[in-house]
């Protein structure tokens, strides 16, 4: 195995597990970090999505406990069979969606002002529900226990808008959860939950789809992305458990606008083909 693909593949994971879980978009950041390494290609494209699987199963090891007790009880605990109903309702949406509309949301709106656009209004509406919280602290919904069908179907919806590259998978569970009375770590975690059957499915979908492309020789760069993944991402799931507790996601609304405008110059420089 050539020792450079082998480095951008190890690049790539931890790019991909560090910015999964935060409200900043992974799919930019894969693509500026893909361009600046000359790392692009249709391959690349199934290997970005499928180390995915990678920062989920860093969630399953952080949650363990609450996964086996769900796995245990959700045939005959009320609780834990509700949380696995509303994780079902929850990924329903943007899956259904994914399928039918991913060939036309890549062709119509993986472009630099589409992806710029998104970066923005997700930053600008992130420090609107910040703000919002500030004067009005407390959440209706606590904890992911205390969530009817109704909110995990608003979360899913949220999550749906994920589809448009820039937005962020996170950024709408989380900000969107908040938006609609669940407390930010309430919200958090249950984009965490959420990411689980989104991403393990988004992985095994478009390796599925796209196995023509890929050969034994694929093997060990996607290992070493996915093994990468999950190490950045656990610690990055960890880290962001203990932030929440004390901060908001301000810096973050600021870091997209940043990111949004950076789009825009590196697309009208060429430095980033952002379309890739």
């Amino acid at each position: 195995m050539d020792f450079i693909l082998a480095l951008k593949a190890l690049i790539m994971g931890i790019v991909e597990g560090c910015t999964e879980f935060l409200p900043i978009s992974s799919t930019g950041h894969l693509i500026l970090a893909g361009s600046l390494l000359d790392f692009t290609g249709d391959n690349v494209k199934v290997f970005s999505i499928a180390i995915q699987a990678g920062a989920m199963l860093s969630v399953v090891w952080v949650y363990r406990q609450k996964i086996a007790s769900v796995i245990r009880g959700m045939f005959t605990n009320a609780k834990d069979r509700k949380f696995v109903v509303n994780l079902i309702v929850a990924f329903l949406p943007a899956a259904i969606l994914g399928v039918l509309f991913s060939r036309k949301i890549q062709d119509f709106l993986f472009y630099p002002v589409p992806v710029a656009a998104a970066f923005i209004a997700g930053g600008l509406l992130i420090i609107f529900v910040e703000r919002r919280n500030e004067k009005n602290p407390v959440a209706r919904v606590e904890s992911v226990d205390d969530m009817t069908l109704m909110d995990a179907f608003k979360v899913g919806c949220a999550q749906a808008f994920a589809l448009i590259p820039g937005t962020s998978r996170s950024g709408a569970t989380i900000i969107g959860g908040m938006l609609f009375g669940l407390s930010r770590k309430a919200a958090t975690e249950f984009s965490f939950f959420l990411a689980m059957p989104t991403l393990f499915g988004a992985a095994v979908y478009s390796v599925f789809k796209e196995r023509a492309l890929l050969s034994a020789a694929d093997v060990p760069l996607f290992t070493i992305g996915t093994i990468s993944a999950f190490v950045s991402a656990f610690l990055c799931v960890r880290w962001l458990l203990r932030y929440i507790s004390s901060h908001n996601f301000i810096p973050f609304a600021w870091y997209r606008i940043a990111f949004g405008i950076f789009v825009l110059v590196s697309a009208h420089y060429g430095w980033v083909v952002w379309a890739e």
